[in-house]
């Protein structure tokens, strides 16, 4: 099947050339928007899901009447998502007569403003934000006609979904209500219930399992040894566009200044860094100007850059589910990458949940010059701790 087969005009299917076949989503999706039905669908990021809500929309906004204030409205958790939705929209609509603005936090309301009370079709919005503009009488939403939740899963774990709720409260009753979630969390199912009707259900992936075109390699190595060790990787020729994840902003900091010094082109991004700093140092990746990025779990979120051959867990993440999350990153739409991690002895329950999860076990190659020898470095964290012989009358409380 082919975009043209799909019933999407000739102006869209233009703007999308180079993209010749949908991808599963897209093929499942795009038909039931195009009927104005409710949807749910499950699908990670990575496959493709913007282009299966996007193009329809910008199809049915083409195609209805103008009115004053957005006919669509599209919301997403972050900031980087709702700008990279943003991009895609006058990518994919370059051939329509369509407005559409951004809006979220970290910059100024007033020229935000300016674009509410013009004419607008599409609006794509973070949820505090669009809820500032909304109680400031600055958002006229009495003309949507669809709305879509992006990345849901992740607005209930970053404690949006109450502003949603107040969102969606305000918009007219009668419309169009698309959900695209990685996962399918029982607060989202409720929302889901209160708000559709008859809602079509598509699926690509129910649970978050490893993307299976990406090669998952182990390397075992000291705490104290990563750096180097990262260093030795990232000589690797064949890493064009590499995406580095620590567990903390002062760690991504750390890391883009070794890297720096090492002759490296490398950039951090985290909630510590003002908007502008973020989305200028994206700009910087997408563009080549630098090669690596190193990123936390909460900055990453709705990350969506084409062409990242590797991801590299410096640390692993606390929790199996952000291991998915993160080697999505590479292997996007269909294609392949390769997730590479850096495992010290005391992150060995962290990786065993992810091997859990995933079913199966991860290759381990341990890398010469930085192999664990020492029997005691393989134990466990809590078998050491029960070798350390404790004095209760010493012991100190803080």
């Amino acid at each position: 099947m082919n975009f043209n087969e799909l019933g999407l005009r000739s102006e869209i299917v233009r703007a999308i050339a180079g993209y010749k076949t949908p991808t599963s989503i897209q093929e499942k999706a795009i038909p039931v928007v195009l009927e104005s039905r409710d949807l749910i669908a499950c699908a990670q990021t990575g496959t493709g899901k913007t282009a299966a809500f996007l193009l329809p929309i910008l199809q049915q906004l083409s195609t209805g009447r103008p009115s004053v204030g957005p006919r669509a409205l599209v919301i997403a958790p972050t900031r980087e998502l709702a700008a990279q939705i943003g991009d895609m929209t006058k990518r994919y609509g370059k051939h329509l007569n369509l407005r559409s603005a951004v809006v979220f936090g970290g910059v100024g309301m007033e020229p935000q403003k300016r674009k509410l009370v013009g004419k607008l079709d599409l609006l794509i919005a973070t949820p505090g934000r669009l809820l500032d503009h909304i109680r400031r009488k600055q958002a006229r939403l009495n003309h949507i006609r669809t709305i879509v939740l992006d990345e849901a899963d992740r607005m209930l774990d970053m404690g949006f979904l109450p502003d949603v709720r107040r969102i969606l409260s305000v918009l007219p009753k009668n419309r169009q209500n698309l959900f695209f979630s990685a996962t399918m969390p029982d607060e989202i199912e409720d929302l889901i219930r209160r708000t559709s009707r008859e809602p079509v259900m598509v699926e690509v992936a129910r649970r978050a399992t490893p993307v299976s075109s990406v090669t998952q390699v182990i390397h075992p190595v000291q705490t104290d040894r990563k750096k180097e060790l990262l260093k030795a990787i990232l000589k690797d020729r064949n890493m064009h566009r590499t995406l580095v994840f620590t567990r903390t902003k002062a760690r991504a900091n750390q890391l883009a200044k070794v890297l720096d010094k090492s002759g490296h082109a490398a950039t951090a991004i985290h909630s510590n860094k003002s908007q502008n700093a973020r989305m200028r140092a994206l700009a910087h990746f997408r563009d080549g100007k630098f090669d690596i990025l190193i990123a936390t779990d909460i900055a990453a979120r709705g990350l969506d850059v084409e062409g990242i051959s590797h991801v590299i867990n410096f640390e692993l993440p606390d929790t199996p589910e952000d291991y998915i999350h993160r080697i999505g990153r590479t292997a996007r739409a269909g294609g392949s990458g390769n997730a590479i991690s850096l495992v010290a002895p005391q992150e060995h329950k962290k990786l065993a949940a992810i091997e859990r999860l995933s079913k199966k076990p991860i290759k381990q190659e341990p890398v010469s010059g930085f192999l664990i020898t020492t029997d005691a470095s393989k134990l466990e964290p809590s078998r050491k701790l029960k070798q350390q012989p404790t004095n209760p009358s010493r012991r100190k409380f803080n």
